[in-house]
């Protein structure tokens, strides 16, 4: 499905440092913008009329790729370099993911990211979407800078620039509501605080990762299980973005360890029943209202007072649970992979303790953790034709053992 070395590029991002020559009371890195720059390009798009929400995604994961190769670059730099060298750049990033990318779908991924790179036309739209999404992450992050930085002789200059951005964006319907304070607005904050809370938080793991972090790791997952499925269009949407929001309720409930959940009876349920009542009450009256019977099903609503987004269902009229989708993959059905969405994200977390270990900053808590959880993927030897096992295994003996000059990008 994916390469290790593709899947250590992923966590690479969780250690690039942003606004790294500014004072910051909170560390900010690449993963947990591209994390919220995801989540706001979503709603940016569902409010507009003709937007390709697969070019949407794609494209994003493209623009994800290149920034983790041009990494440390600041970003006004990195858009000068774009308008003056860009195609010496692009050629340069497509040189530096060729090995990583070229088994991807018989190479059809890897000549998909060369033409988006260098050819500028392609999904146009889709692409000032992720630029306003881009910028108003950006602009949320700086918002934490100037707190910090207001000592410093042009951050005022700064901030100035920040906000005059915001006009470049003004006939997306979405971006006029944020900036006029609107609920999207308090949504976007909402989402945006999940990159203060951290994954493992009982223990010491490098690279440290937030739980906004993990939820783009699980949905990149997710992207390249439906397209090694050749799930059609709506079902790899569904499936991403069910992925990307499947942990959206910790920024109000606060992400509760897996021991407290299943080891106190009835823990389970009851998280469950109140994760129901903070999404009825202070989630989805921020979501616009046409969109919310979509979103509540992403969310993983679907039934009255039922919770669950790893269950493989189908939405038509109704919503329904189903054992197989394998007569499903057609738009109409609505499908969400939810067995496979488990097992993206009980693969991020068997990343996420081994990538530490490899590291050599261990606990009982990681080692013990990646033991279960490497349990737990027996279960998904063959989900769609996918053994999630199997990736699981190669990325652990990739890092117990990597090529010579491979970390990184």
């Amino acid at each position: 499905m994916i390469n290790p070395t593709l899947i250590e590029s992923f966590f690479t991002a969780a250690s690039i440092q942003r606004w790294n020559d500014y004072p910051r009371m909170v560390d900010l890195v690449e993963l947990d913008k591209q994390a919220h720059k995801f989540i706001i390009a979503y709603f940016l798009a569902k409010m507009e009329d003709d937007i390709d929400m697969s070019a949407l995604i794609e494209a994003g994961i493209f623009e994800f790729l290149r920034r983790v190769v041009v990494t440390d670059i600041r970003p006004d730099v990195f858009h000068k370099m774009l308008q003056k060298k860009k195609n010496e750049l692009n050629a340069w990033v497509i040189t530096q993911l060729q090995e990583k990318l070229d088994g991807l779908e018989e190479g059809d991924f890897l000549e998909r990211f060369e033409n988006y790179l260098l050819d500028d036309s392609i999904y146009k739209k889709e692409r000032f979407i992720l630029k306003a999404a881009s910028y108003i992450s950006t602009r949320w992050e700086f918002s934490i800078i100037y707190q910090t930085s207001q000592f410093l002789n042009d951050i005022d200059e700064v901030k100035k620039a920040v906000d005059e951005e915001m006009e470049d964006y003004y006939e997306l319907i979405g971006v006029r509501k944020i900036a006029l304070h609107q609920k999207l607005s308090r949504f976007i904050d909402l989402s945006g605080r999940l990159r203060f809370q951290k994954r493992w938080a009982q223990t010491p793991r490098v690279p440290e990762t937030s739980v906004l972090g993990h939820m783009l790791v699980v949905a990149l997952f997710s992207y390249f299980f439906s397209k090694k499925i050749g799930a059609c269009k709506t079902r790899l949407e569904n499936n991403f973005f069910c992925a990307l929001f499947h942990d959206l309720p910790e920024a109000l409930t606060r992400d509760i360890i897996t021991p407290v959940k299943y080891s106190v009876s009835g823990m389970d349920d009851l998280i469950g029943d109140i994760e129901i009542q903070k999404i009825e009450e202070d989630i989805l009256p921020l979501i616009p209202a046409h969109m919310r019977e979509e979103f509540s099903y992403l969310l993983g609503l679907y039934g009255d007072g039922e919770k669950n987004e790893f269950l493989n269902k189908i939405y038509q009229k109704n919503i329904k649970v189903v054992d197989t989708l394998k007569s499903y993959n057609e738009d109409k059905y609505n499908v969400i992979d939810g067995v496979a969405l488990k097992a993206c994200d009980k693969l991020a977390a068997f990343i996420e303790a081994s990538l530490s270990l490899s590291h050599g900053v261990k606990s009982n808590e990681l080692i013990n953790g990646k033991k279960q959880i490497l349990e737990g993927l027996q279960k998904s030897k063959n989900i769609s034709g996918v053994n999630f096992l199997e990736v699981a295994q190669n990325v652990d003996n990739y890092l117990k053992d990597p090529p010579q000059g491979s970390h990184g990008t």
